[in-house]
């Protein structure tokens, strides 16, 4: 159970009387608690927006990264900065909650401190307060919201869908929703959502005719202001995931396609048009470089919690370019001036949303109850303990898809395994219990299959390379995915400034290079394709029964690549 805000504030002080580093200054602790909601209104435009949740109805532990690479442009520019870059680059003062908020630095004892963030019935609180102080505000979820809990696996996506409309939501966009299947989207637009919820996305067409699928833009009005929400799902999620869920469904980025709808938005009187997008802020920079008559995008996907805007300028002005993190652990608030017409000042914030400073709204708890109430027996079983900080998050390997790789090995006798470049997936401090619902945390997706495939050391290397070129393509358009492949008994050497196919080198195994014409045993899961339905255990069973054995998780060493070309770069703090 949640600590009330009186409770927190007491720990608080216990932490500063025991000289504390976190913030040895109660008092200024204490202010920064009660100033962090504390957001006058400003202006007569107010667009709230969350993304990325993943299905995380409670509050959870999220640590941020320590490896963000920029190559190319992107090279020490946000969102490719972390830790105390991080901090000077948005003026952060160390030790303080927001830095918590924001940075992986003294994670542990930040989170101990500070407690767990997000949960929907803290963000329902917070929700209400800044709409009571700001009429009219729409909330935005830029999507990612379905996925990723085990009640959300076991309903079909049904408890989400119920809470963001209790939640509130006006308007939203795609990505993981998808792999629940074309027909089971289209049911929840045209009877859960309808007259409620609008799901907008400009870049999703028929494959036959390139009919829209979705509206591509909405026009609310906010205090007389007509305001117009272009959507944008993430473009590549037939590469990413599985075609067969969507198969006749298009996407793409098409900025073209993103013009005519800017335009036409304007056309018919929108004095604010914003983008809702899960393309990825480095897409979003690019696009916005691009498209005009934008005048802000409120991006997602790839979880940057970037505290201010990215100011873009293009052919016909400015567009601010924002990313609200992930989890539920953020809230975007972006208050408009809009005047004869158009945009003449704005203020925005992204406010972290701490459980403890935040009373559940009763409601949304109430709600949160009910839905998990028959998934408590399962979600609840202990598998083990973890004697270090269980994470998942950054370019590659965290402690958890550590943990999914040996656990591969183990269960399929293999000598390499594989695991997706995801990012999402709560944190856990040392010392705590391993629940089913953790690993679910991790591991729920619709295609969940374990796989062990013979591979030639060729085609290991050409898989590698294929991924780093996602990750590390020095144009933001050719990213096609999440973070780099999760490895299991290989080593490498990466150089993400070299070219296509060049970046992956000193392939080892057990200390004897890959051989390129050599057969080795790779276990792996989520495959793409239909023919690979039902190919083996569902990964969470594989990981539950290899933690069942354990018993205790021993603190392992993460197996990282040797980086080339890095030194010096800010988003990198290994």
């Amino acid at each position: 159970m949640s600590m009330n805000r009186r409770e927190f504030m007491q720990l608080l002080a216990v932490a500063a009387a025991g000289g504390m580093s976190l913030q040895s200054n109660f008092a200024r602790a204490e202010k920064a608690a009660e100033a962090l909601y504390d957001l006058p209104p400003f202006g007569n435009v107010s667009l709230l927006h969350m993304t990325d949740c993943h299905a995380q109805l409670l509050p959870i532990h999220f640590r941020e990264p320590n490896v963000n690479l920029g190559v190319g442009s992107m090279r020490g520019n946000a969102p490719h900065i972390v830790g105390e870059g991080f901090l000077r680059h948005f003026g952060i003062k160390p030790g303080s909650i927001e830095a918590h908020a924001f940075t992986y630095l003294d994670f542990v004892e930040a989170a101990k401190t500070y407690g767990k963030v997000g949960g929907f019935a803290h963000l329902a609180t917070l929700v209400k307060k800044m709409k009571a102080s700001r009429p009219g505000a729409l909330l935005l979820d830029g999507g990612d919201t379905w996925q990723g809990s085990g009640t959300a696996l076991w309903t079909n996506a049904q408890d989400m869908v119920d809470a963001c409309k209790l939640l509130g939501v006006d308007v939203m966009t795609l990505h993981w929703e998808s792999t629940y299947g074309a027909e089971r989207v289209k049911e929840i637009e045209e009877k859960d959502f309808a007259g409620q919820i609008d799901i907008v996305a400009q870049n999703v067409k028929t494959t036959d005719f390139e009919d829209p699928v979705f509206k591509p833009y909405v026009i609310k009005n906010i205090n007389g202001v007509p305001v117009a929400i272009v959507g944008q799902a993430f473009p590549y999620t037939p590469i990413a995931n599985p075609r067969w869920q969507t198969p006749d469904w298009s996407f793409g980025i098409r900025d073209e396609d993103m013009q005519q709808a800017v335009d036409a938005a304007r056309g018919e009187g929108a004095q604010v048009v914003v983008v809702l997008s899960h393309n990825g802020m480095d897409v979003d920079l690019k696009m916005a470089s691009r498209v005009t008559g934008i005048d802000a995008i409120f991006g997602g996907h790839t979880h940057d919690g970037m505290p201010a805007p990215t100011i873009v300028e293009n052919a016909g002005g400015k567009t601010l370019v924002t990313n609200a993190g992930s989890n539920g652990k953020f809230l975007g608030v972006m208050d408009f001036d809009v005047r004869d017409g158009k945009v003449a000042d704005f203020r925005y914030k992204l406010l972290p949303v701490f459980s403890n400073l935040l009373p559940a709204d009763p409601e949304m708890a109430a709600f949160i109850d009910r839905t998990r109430a028959p998934f408590l027996d399962k979600l609840t079983e202990k598998l083990a303990v973890t004697e270090g900080l269980l994470y998942r998050r950054g370019n590659f390997n965290g402690s958890w898809d550590q943990l999914i790789v040996d656990a591969l090995i183990a269960d399929k006798d293999a000598e390499i395994a594989f695991s997706p470049g995801f990012r999402w997936g709560t944190s856990l401090l040392p010392g705590d219990t391993i629940t089913m619902e953790h690993l679910l945390d991790q591991t729920a997706i619709t295609y969940p299959w374990t796989t062990l495939t013979e591979m030639s050391g060729e085609m290991i290397k050409t898989i590698l390379e294929d991924v780093a070129d996602n990750l590390f393509n020095p144009d933001p358009y050719y990213q096609q995915g999440g973070d780099m492949v999760r490895v299991g008994g290989l080593q490498y050497t990466c150089d993400p400034n070299a070219a296509m196919g060049r970046r992956i080198d000193n392939m080892m195994l057990k200390g004897k290079p890959i051989e390129a014409n050599k057969t080795y045993k790779v276990a792996g899961w989520a495959p793409v394709s239909e023919e690979a339905k039902d190919s083996g255990p569902a990964i969470w069973d594989v990981v539950a029964n290899y933690l069942r054995g354990q018993k205790v998780v021993s603190q392992r060493a993460l197996n990282l690549p040797s980086l080339k070309g890095m030194d010096g770069n800010p988003g990198v703090a290994i």
